[in-house]
């Protein structure tokens, strides 16, 4: 089974966000990794996945599932020269099922010879080898680019006066950035220098879209489960929604969640006696190169994000949120929803929504302590929308949240 190498197969990302699988897929080519993004999701999606499930799997893993699926349909398509990148994990979160389930309905259900790769230090980067630091720095600044281009979308759309212009410019871009980033053998300073080039171009690109800002606009902050609140499918377009009813959205990046996880490191060597470590010099010497790089092209747009800024340390969103949910006995996308949700409320939002999957832990215990939040915070809006793979008409609820978010807005200005 799987005896063919990865670099002999074609390599298919998860799309979570189409910006950030695109551009993931894009820093796999530059090692030498045929990669793309996955199909991307839609009503066609669940059908496939659903004759696998058992009804217990929370929707992200049902749509990744779905997705790959759907590969299977392409007339190219060779079990044999395919593989499909799947990270897992441990805990309590059903994360940590998405491979078993997928490997059990390609290799025993379907007897298909397909891999499922999530190179990591702990496999010695499986399939990578030597060129794994290249990967890691350009994989970084892949999650670093998208996460800007999404946000100048997300910021720009909602002003546009010519129906599609921003959007023409968001693919534009992406093509544009994913040119940079996938040849082979270019050395990392060089690569800045031409990511650099080509994110100003991409922001010039973004403020020639003709726009009218003297609409009132609502900003509302966007937390939750990391794939269903960029996944559009799973959260049935909820950005256009939430556009169409007078607001601007402010998501929580991706990137936020790679230093999340590595400040989880630090703080666990730092728990354990070990600050003075090599284990720690290697965290802190990531951790400096990683801000290195995030500085170097977030100040291109310091302008177009002036009000919007992102917080200058992960440690910041966890001090806001200790008080309701403290890292000491909480973890992952609680802590970090919660806290981000307070930072939308300093920067000025006029509310903030949850966007999780069905029963899913971290929205079920967010959901639990927003109340309080509210309350302490003179009414802001907090809401929670749940997603379980139905196109459900979620309009309506959404129509109350954003009148309850005009009138907190009133209400800070009288």
């Amino acid at each position: 089974m799987n005896s063919t190498p990865l670099k002999q197969r074609k390599l298919y990302i998860p799309q979570m966000s189409y910006e950030a699988s695109a551009c993931m897929a894009a820093a796999f080519r530059s090692i030498g990794i045929d990669a793309q993004p996955s199909p991307a999701g839609d009503a066609h999606t669940y059908e496939l996945a659903r004759q696998y499930l058992t009804g217990d799997e929370c929707l992200p893993e049902a749509v990744t599932l779905g997705n790959f699926l759907k590969v299977t349909e392409l007339p190219d398509y060779d079990p044999d020269k395919t593989a499909f990148m799947l990270p897992t994990s441990n805990g309590p979160c059903r994360y940590g099922h998405y491979l078993p389930l997928a490997k059990r309905v390609f290799h025993h259900i379907r007897g298909e010879n397909v891999l499922f790769t999530a190179p990591t230090s702990s496999d010695g980067y499986a399939g990578i080898g030597d060129e794994a630091n290249n990967l890691v720095r350009t994989g970084w600044r892949a999650a670093i680019v998208s996460d800007i281009i999404r946000k100048i979308l997300l910021l720009t759309r909602p002003y546009e006066t010519e129906p599609g212009a921003t959007d023409s410019v968001y693919h534009d871009a992406l093509r544009q950035i994913c040119a940079v980033l996938e040849p082979r053998s270019v050395p990392h300073k060089e690569r800045m220098k031409k990511i650099l080039s080509t994110m100003r171009q991409i922001r010039d690109a973004f403020r020639a879209v003709p726009v009218d800002t003297s609409q009132d606009k609502l900003l509302i902050g966007v937390v939750g489960e990391i794939f269903c609140r960029h996944n559009n499918f799973s959260n049935n377009e909820m950005f256009r929604l939430i556009e169409k009813h007078g607001g601007i959205v402010w998501v929580s990046d991706i990137a936020e969640w790679v230093l999340y996880t590595n400040d989880e490191e630090v703080w666990r060597l730092d728990r354990y006696g070990k600050h003075f470590s090599f284990q720690m010099f290697g965290c802190k010497l990531k951790q400096a190169v990683m801000r290195h790089d995030e500085h170097k092209i977030v100040s291109l747009f310091a302008q177009d994000f002036q009000g919007f800024e992102e917080p200058h340390h992960v440690r910041q969103i966890l001090e806001l949120a200790h008080p309701y949910l403290p890292r000491e006995g909480s973890r992952g996308e609680m802590v970090m929803s919660m806290g981000k949700a307070l930072w939308y409320h300093q920067k000025g939002a006029a509310g903030v929504i949850d966007i999780s999957p069905f029963t899913c832990m971290n929205g079920i215990i967010t959901e639990a302590v927003y109340p309080r939040v509210s309350r302490e915070h003179n009414g802001f809006p907090i809401r929670l929308f749940y997603f379980d793979g139905q196109q459900s008409d979620v309009e309506g609820d959404l129509e109350i949240f954003m009148e309850l978010a005009r009138h907190y807005k009133r209400r800070q200005i009288t």
